[in-house]
């Protein structure tokens, strides 16, 4: 199974493009920072993850401001055939306000 989420904060937004069929787009980096507990201590968790949005996806998340908290799902898979860098495919997400989340 590869599924992924989280809570995210909007780092950096390419501008939104278009690929010959006519799908939008969106490539991001997303920022986390969170404390896990890791064989009984805590461990401060702190990453940029590079991650990319299509269709509707894409153009819901083009519209958020830089820094807004965000919950993703999604699935990893590599950059480009035969690359090991990963991407965050977004295939849904929330706005996150304060302790409330938007829809």
């Amino acid at each position: 199974m590869n599924r992924v989420q989280l809570r995210l904060i909007l780092s950096e937004v390419q501008p939104i493009r278009y690929t010959p069929a006519g799908l939008s787009v969106l490539d991001l980096v997303l920022r986390h920072q969170s404390e896990v507990i890791e064989a009984a201590h805590p461990r401060q968790l702190d990453f940029e993850l590079e991650a990319r949005a299509i269709g509707d996806v894409a153009e819901a998340l083009s519209r958020l401001e830089l820094g807004s908290f965000v919950e993703v799902e999604g699935f990893l898979n590599n950059t480009r055939k035969n690359s090991r860098r990963l991407i965050l495919h977004i295939q849904g997400f929330k706005r996150i306000a304060g302790n409330s989340i938007i829809v």
